[in-house]
């Protein structure tokens, strides 16, 4: 009796043992990406799990030990060039216990974080490491807080300050930063033969930059140079410190239906989306930072009736700035591609909220679309999407040059033929408000744009008069 006892404890104990094996959840890939500051791990989970990162020296490692999983995928196939990554080696510490060891060249600093599935992805395990010099901005709290004191508003065109390098003439260029939509584990929206909007959003990137760097006076900034991801806001971030005067980002996104075709332009919507594709896009954009594991950045609450105010004078002008560049951008790529809307869409993409730079988002088509798909993978069309954008920011800038840039300066000396300066009305603007920020009277408005009276519609264009030039900055 005790042996049959025995045996159906011990019995008991293995069925508890394969169930918790079984229970464990698999890391079924490991995928990694490296950025200029970090180097980036992603676990694919197949199902959620806990997990704890300390760091080792003598030499330097990180351990991961990831509890209620097994390993079902090889590590050794990790691409591990221009990373801090010397090997990465694993050991089953119990039957549901993994531990994964990376061996570093030098000293990093890890930040680790679970994400639950989305439409994309299952349950994943990221571990960012970060290089030395970025340590502090990896630890650094994601709050934006509001100025103590009141701040006058931005002007619209006025880049950041920066240590930019001057161009002949002692003037500096105007920055235009180039941002190529999704990255690394975010793939953005597949073609139908598996293309990725990543890589054409890279490539036409590319493009854009190295024309616009072909004008003098002009200067293009890439804010994703590689296949890595970037967080939203992190962008515009990155724009701001490059002293960009204009931010510009690619797309080239998917749609409910395969039979949506067109290009398009967005800027930012304060009061909703202008239709129900700019809303969808809108959404399906947003979300990606889900993929990237950034949570949304939230203002002080001390601050915050502050802020809002501070940020609704700079919007209004950077909105109008926004649209006026939209639409001489989307007029040109009109002739080059099929045009989704004829005119400038608003829409609540997080890329664009920056309320001290021109943003416009440029959807050069739909990737879902097999004939689109095919024009957006050709290096020719490619050029020439690259080059409609080139010439709508062009003629924005030589109609608003920045004060202190060489386009500024040769519009001064008349070498640049220019027709009067436009503005395209938003939302809440009066004729007062638009007469006082161009230094002009409201009479000298009417009669320039034959206004029997002082009602303005938004998406109205306004000419302001030549003679006004001169003492707008």
């Amino acid at each position: 009796m005790r042996s049959r006892a025995l045996f159906a404890g011990i019995g008991v104990l293995l069925a508890a043992f394969a169930a918790d094996v079984l229970a464990a959840a698999e890391v079924r890939g490991v995928r990694l990406w490296r950025a200029p500051d970090n180097t980036r791990l992603v676990f694919d989970l197949s199902g959620p799990v806990q997990h704890s990162v300390f760091t080792l020296t003598s030499p330097n490692r990180i351990v991961i030990d990831i509890n209620g999983a097994q390993l079902a995928t090889k590590l050794e196939q990790l691409s591990l060039s221009n990373t801090p990554i010397t090997s990465v080696r694993s050991a089953q510490r119990s039957p549901t216990d993994l531990r994964v060891v990376i061996d570093v060249s030098t000293s990093v600093t890890p930040k680790s974080f679970s994400l639950a599935p989305n439409q994309q992805y299952g349950n994943r395990l990221v571990v960012d490491l970060f290089d030395p010099e970025a340590a502090g901005e990896a630890t650094a709290p994601r709050v934006a807080v509001a100025p103590s004191t009141p701040q006058p508003p931005v002007t619209p065109t006025q880049p950041a300050p920066s240590n930019l390098p001057p161009v002949p003439g002692g003037k500096r260029d105007i920055v235009i930063a180039i941002d190529a939509g999704h990255g690394g584990e975010d793939p953005g929206a597949l073609g139908p033969k598996g293309q990725h909007e990543k890589n054409v959003t890279l490539a036409i990137a590319k493009e854009l930059q190295r024309q616009i760097n072909q004008e003098k006076g002009f200067r293009g900034e890439l804010v994703r140079t590689g296949d890595y991801f970037i967080p939203l806001r992190k962008r515009t971030e990155i724009a701001r410190k490059k002293g960009a005067d204009l931010f510009v980002s690619i797309h080239a996104d998917a749609a409910p239906s395969r039979s949506a075709f067109g290009a398009s332009v967005f800027a930012l919507s304060d009061r909703g989306a202008t239709s129900e594709t700019a809303r969808w896009l809108a959404d399906n954009e947003n979300r990606s930072d889900l993929i990237g594991g950034v949570g949304s950045v939230s203002l002080d609450d001390k601050d915050r009736m502050l802020a809002g105010v501070l940020l609704d004078l700079s919007m209004t002008a950077t909105m109008s700035s926004s649209l006026n560049v939209g639409q001489k951008v989307l007029s040109n790529v009109g002739q080059v591609t099929s045009l989704h809307k004829r005119r400038v869409e608003q829409a609540g993409f997080m890329v664009l909220k920056s309320p001290d730079i021109p943003s416009i988002l440029v959807e050069t088509g739909f990737i879902s679309n097999h004939n689109e798909s095919q024009k957006l993978a050709s290096p020719s069309h490619q050029q020439a999407l690259a080059r409609s954008i080139r010439t709508g920011v062009k003629q924005f800038f030589q109609q608003n040059p920045p004060p202190g840039t060489y386009i500024a300066m040769l519009r001064d000396q008349g070498k640049i033929a220019m027709g009067p300066r436009e503005h395209l009305v938003t939302s809440g603007e009066s004729l007062a408000l638009i007469a006082q920020r161009y230094e002009v009277s409201m009479a000298t408005l009417r009669k320039a744009n034959s206004l029997t009276s002082d009602n303005l519609k938004a998406g109205q264009t306004l000419k302001i008069p030549a003679a006004a030039l001169a003492a707008q900055p």
